[in-house]
């Protein structure tokens, strides 16, 4: 018997993955929480229903969220993640010898110590020294900083749920304040493809706008969410991502990455017209 796997994407798109077996399924006080064994993807992690994670590209995601606002700006100390309890963007970031502190916000611990058992290719990191994980609502952790971090990463689930505080304007304008003078604040947007994506995507472009004063998004391509096509937030105090010097410097890293370069940096800024329409009139 084939087992699959099925998304909705929307009322007349669904996405499916045939599965090997369910490796686990448990429902927290949040949100339900499930990983298969998949024949094309690896290993699977879903919350509510949705795809949040798999082994055969989610490199492509974390590589995307981590290495932009690190090129921009290599002297970031002080990183703070909200949500990403997969662990894959601490990975990225404990890559970088010079960052000396990353907190990361959680509201689900399940999510992490499934990840951890489960899913090590991501979580392989959480462990780290520089790490200090807080299990708690990022809206109300944001509320208390003030001047702390050179980068926030926002490393939400869709604006449902747990993550719906994640895309308001008081929460955008809390991650201001508790940024320093030249800090980079990275969101999760979305895509422009369908109704429901689009619809946030635009209400958060709406909101950052009246916040930060340096306000881009780039793209990047991930096979097994909506369309395949998404988006992240890049906003800044007034650090550009691309007319900026040090994006060449970050070759010198030597960093072995499957997806991300500095061309590539470039290039995701470079949107399609139908996108710069949509953002420009919103």
């Amino acid at each position: 018997m084939d087992l699959w796997f099925t998304e909705n994407h929307t009322n007349n798109v669904r996405f499916g993955v045939k599965i090997k077996q369910q490796l686990h399924s448990e429902k927290t006080e949040f949100q339900q929480i499930d990983v298969f064994e998949t024949h094309e993807f690896g290993k699977m992690l879903t919350i509510d229903g949705i795809i949040m994670v798999t082994e055969k590209d989610e490199f492509v995601y974390h590589e995307m969220i981590v290495h932009v606002p690190m090129a921009t700006n290599p002297n970031i100390k002080n990183v703070l993640v909200v949500g990403g309890g997969d662990g894959g963007t601490v990975r990225e970031l404990t890559r970088y010898k010079t960052i000396e502190k990353i907190d990361m916000v959680e509201i689900d611990k399940t999510v992490v110590d499934v990840s951890k058992q489960f899913i090590q290719q991501t979580a392989c990191m959480l462990d780290d020294e520089r790490v200090t994980l807080f299990y708690q609502d990022g809206v109300k952790f944001m509320k208390k900083q003030q001047d702390k971090y050179d980068l926030i990463i926002i490393d939400s689930t869709d604006p449902i749920g747990p993550g719906e505080g994640l895309f308001t304007e008081d929460f955008y304008a809390d991650c201001y304040k508790a940024l320093k003078s030249n800090g980079i604040m990275i969101n999760q947007s979305e895509s422009p493809c369908y109704d429901k994506e689009r619809r946030e995507l635009i209400r958060a472009n709406q909101k950052i706008k009246k916040i930060f004063p340096l306000v881009k998004v780039y793209q990047f391509y991930m096979t097994t969410y909506p369309s395949g096509y998404w988006l992240f937030g890049f906003n800044s105090k007034g650090i550009d991502p691309i007319a900026n010097d040090n994006i060449n410097n970050w070759d010198n890293l030597d960093l072995k990455t499957k997806y991300y370069n500095t061309d590539l940096h470039r290039a995701s800024f470079m949107l399609p017209n139908y996108v710069k329409e949509m953002l420009a009139n919103d």
